[in-house]
């Protein structure tokens, strides 16, 4: 089987699984992306998220973390939903954790790749990473092809926008690579302009101390009141960077069943939410990827709304 045959199976079988693209790189190192990760650390940009600063060298070169390496495999997964929340006054939650943590779909995918691939190729070496390991997903997905980074930092295509997961095998198998593509944010500035906390301090760059997402989720401290009346009503993550650009208009509704809603959640009002219990709070996001931040990080998050 030729290199191209081998990628060309890969893929077949990466739409047969329900992934939206999928890409691939000679696993090497990012020489372009360590000087601005370097930089993006020095300036502080990670706020408390010291694992960021953690294995500095594995996240630049995947042969460090797969011994042997020789391909980056790169998987997208829409997940932009059909419906959003209907009242307009509730505390809002990003639309990545609508479902089921994509955490545990995605590696059920990409397990069911592995298995595919050494029962049809051969057998390989190699791990699954999904935002859970020193590997930086957009970098490697953009070098395969599957979109470019944006302005607001996160993975872009012309095709289908920005709602989308990344996942990656690191295999020692040989494979035929694909290219990169080309920039088109042009001189749209939407998302930097829309951002509520200001955020995206310059092209490409967002500073984690200011981002909704990294204080409603990743920030275990208080929230500064300097954010009092700036969170736009967001209690875990947010979309506002992805709502404004202009090529999520080309975004579809997801195929996805683990990703749609608890019973009840899009319709909760924002009494509902402010008044929500613990045993509400398990029932509608168990497996939630809103269990991350636990039910007395969302009443935090929900009490610092009110200010």
């Amino acid at each position: 089987m030729t290199l191209r045959e081998r990628s060309e199976l890969i893929k077949r079988k990466a739409s047969e699984l329900g992934f939206a693209g999928c890409g691939i790189s000679p696993a090497g190192f990012l020489e372009e992306e360590a000087p601005r990760l370097e930089k993006w650390l020095r300036d502080g940009n990670h706020g408390t998220m010291g694992w960021m600063e953690n294995h500095f060298d594995k996240r630049l070169d995947p042969t460090l973390l797969v011994p042997g390496a020789k391909s980056v495999i790169s998987f997208t997964l829409n997940y932009f939903p059909e419906s959003v929340q209907s009242d307009a006054n509730a505390p809002k939650i990003a639309k990545y954790a609508y479902g089921e943590d994509y955490h545990f779909v995605i590696k059920d995918k990409l397990r069911e790749m592995v298995d595919f691939i050494k029962s049809t190729i051969g057998d390989v070496e190699g791990r699954a990473f999904v935002d859970s390991a020193p590997v930086l997903d957009r970098a490697w997905a953009a070098k395969s092809g599957l979109g470019w980074i944006g302005k607001h930092s996160l993975l872009l295509t012309k095709k289908s926008g920005s709602f989308f997961f990344i996942g990656e095998l690191i295999l020692d198998l040989e494979l035929e690579p694909d290219g990169p593509t080309t920039d088109h944010c042009g001189s749209c500035t939407a998302c930097m302009d829309a951002c509520p906390t200001d955020a995206i301090t310059a092209p490409y760059v967002v500073d984690s101390n200011k981002c909704i997402s990294y204080l409603t989720i990743e920030l275990r401290d208080a929230i500064p009141e300097s954010f009092a009346g700036e969170m736009n009503d967001w209690a875990f993550g947010c979309d506002v960077c992805q709502d404004v650009c202009p090529w999520n208009r080309f975004s579809k509704p997801h195929s996805e069943p683990r990703f749609n809603p608890r019973d009840g959640m899009l319709e909760m009002s924002r009494e509902e939410w402010m008044d929500i219990s613990v045993d509400v709070f398990n029932e509608i996001f168990r497996k939630s990827a809103v269990k991350r931040t636990k039910y007395e990080g969302l009443m935090r998050n929900l009490k610092f709304l009110q200010k």
